[in-house]
């Protein structure tokens, strides 16, 4: 589960993109960070939340912040959901789950009293020093990019 804090310095990692690119946390320095963990590709609740960030690029771009979505699916399957859904941001494959356990967001979960192992769907926002300035633990998937926006205006 997440030990990591608000306040704490963002964990380093690297992976590989939907265009099998490496991207690494060393590559957005003294940039904001919107570095959001989805459970699935194309599956109703994370398309809800990856359409609503899309749709709002614009103004998340206005405010300075880059987003980078991680989920445990495989390039190819990153890469169709973007196409899908023409999504203008980068995401990370971590079938390995070497970015989701460094963020703790893997875990038990509990669906229709059954439970099993799942990725907890949270947020990270991440300031240009590298820091963790706020935690989305259940994001709002209609209203994700409003609520970050409106966090990082009560933050400064």
């Amino acid at each position: 589960m997440i030990t990591l804090k608000e306040g704490d310095k963002a964990p380093a990692f690297s992976g590989k993109d939907q265009d099998n690119h490496k991207v690494s946390l060393a590559d957005y320095k003294e940039q904001k960070i919107v570095l959001y963990f989805y459970p699935a590709d194309d599956t109703p609740a994370c398309t809800t939340q990856a359409c609503n960030l899309r749709d709002n690029y614009g103004l998340l771009k206005k405010e300075g912040f880059t987003i980078l979505g991680v989920s445990p699916d495989e390039i190819a399957k990153h890469k169709k959901f973007e196409d899908k859904y023409n999504l203008p941001f980068t995401l990370i494959a971590d079938p390995l789950h070497k970015i989701i356990d460094k963020y703790g967001v893997w875990g038990e979960k509990q669906l229709y009293g059954r439970k099993y192992m799942g990725l907890h769907r949270t947020t990270f926002v991440i300031d240009e020093k590298g820091v963790i300035r706020k935690i989305f633990l259940r994001p709002r998937n209609k209203q994700h990019a409003e609520e970050i926006i409106k966090a990082w205006h009560e933050l400064k």
